[in-house]
């Protein structure tokens, strides 16, 4: 069975990340797999980079304009929403043409137009979607936040300059997405049970398939490893606690880093030894605007894309935090607990499907700083160590492996092809 992965990127960000562990897994579960990408970052046989790259850039910096037009020309939100209105045509690819699976993953900013699209559910292939955010079940958006307007039909949208109307952007692209899957049928697939559910509740989606598989880690790069030694080649301290955050871009309001902020401040306010005996770890873009804003030392590791360095990140520290607004399924709470380290998160998205509660990590009330301290000080003092370290690590084996991920995308894959041999 040929399997066609698509997305917007090979390696930047986490769909692109996902989408590159899944076509791994399945290539070790005996699928024939393989990538095709807009962006293209590395020399891997097994992912094709589409042609006409001048072309690509002049479809995302088309579609980046007419969304700064219909925000009058305003930056804030320019990259919250996806319109869709232009993209490649990726049907007259070999790579299309030989493959048995079309699989979708993030492929937004000019890499696929919604007519598109309908030309890849026209030619007949079975279509898989795997939903890293909420975007195709809603008009234009990728995080819905208090909105609901998408259970029915999306029009008014907070992310348009006023509030919206009811004929604005977003309404005429949820009437172009309906036309788009009128008659065709998608396999949606949501990182998280929650994702999942949020999906089904969609009018855009009604008489579509979802189901939720979570995405794949492999457990051969991602593991513990002697905590000392990678703080000696990043550059850490030897002693005290390392608090983690991990974000592509550290300053992204979404990801909760004030949250963050507050709750240091509360406990050292609290626990006023923990500023000689702890510090702050950052790894992400723009990590250096954050170190003044932390109570405790703070190390502004920066973007770093080599995956290897990335576990050492992990193994440095005793605590991840990741304070976010609205996830799916974070992959970075995933790799911090095949490394062994606990996590703390809100109760929001799909972050209460991994951390296990006062078990591998801890689920903080939503936006609730105080709580957040809580959780910090429960995993740096409170806890088993020894035993928090298995659970996380026995969670991760049972639930996000490769090949248990890989068994139930060829289950689905077979459903879409056998009926037609």
């Amino acid at each position: 069975m040929r399997v066609l992965i698509v997305n917007t990127s090979e390696k930047t960000g986490g769909a692109a990340l996902a989408a590159n562990r899944l076509m791994e897994a399945l290539k070790n579960n005996g699928a024939k797999a393989m990538m095709l990408v807009r962006d293209k970052e590395t020399d891997q046989i097994s992912v094709a980079a589409l042609s006409q790259q001048w072309r690509l850039r002049w479809s995302f910096l088309w579609e980046r304009w007419c969304v700064f037009w219909r925000l009058h020309f305003r930056r804030k939100h320019l990259f919250d929403v996806d319109i869709a209105n232009t993209g490649a045509d990726i049907t007259k690819t070999r790579e299309f043409q030989e493959a048995d699976i079309i699989h979708l993953h993030w492929i937004n900013q000019g890499m696929l137009s919604l007519k598109g699209i309908r030309r890849i559910l026209e030619s007949g292939k079975p279509v898989v979607w795997t939903m890293h955010d909420i975007w195709p079940a809603t008009a234009i958006c990728h995080l819905t936040l208090d909105c609901r307007q998408f259970e029915g039909q999306c029009a008014r949208c907070r992310l348009l300059p006023g509030g919206g109307s009811k004929n604005d952007l977003s309404a005429r692209v949820w009437r172009k997405k309906k036309k788009m899957l009128e008659g065709q049928h998608i396999s949606f697939v949501a990182c998280s049970k929650w994702l999942a559910g949020e999906a089904q509740k969609s009018g855009l989606l009604q008489g579509q398939s979802v189901t939720s598989i979570p995405n794949p880690i492999d457990t051969r790069i991602y593991c513990p490893s002697d905590r000392l030694k990678a703080r000696q080649a990043l550059g850490l301290p030897q002693e005290g606690r390392i608090i983690l955050f991990v974000s592509q871009r550290a300053t992204n309001p979404y990801k909760g880093m004030q949250y963050l902020i507050e709750a240091c401040h509360l406990l050292a306010q609290q626990y006023p030894d923990m500023v000689q005996n702890t510090s702050v770890a950052i790894l992400g873009g723009h990590a250096e605007e954050l170190t003044g804003k932390l109570p405790f030392p703070t190390h502004a590791l920066g973007y770093i894309n080599d995956e290897h360095q990335v576990v050492k990140v992990y193994n440095a520290a005793d605590v991840f935090v990741l304070p976010s607004l609205s996830e799916n399924l974070p992959n970075t709470i995933m790799e911090a607990m095949a490394c062994g380290i606990p996590s703390v998160g809100f109760r929001v998205g799909g972050i209460p499907e991994e951390i296990d509660h006062c078990q591998n990590g801890y689920v903080a009330n939503y936006k609730d700083a105080a709580d957040l301290a809580k959780g910090i000080r429960w995993a740096l003092d409170e806890a088993d160590h020894e035993e928090v370290k298995k659970a996380c690590l026995l969670k991760v084996a049972r639930n996000y492996s490769q090949q248990s991920v890989a068994k139930r995308y060829m289950d689905i894959y077979e459903s879409l092809v056998l009926p037609q041999n």
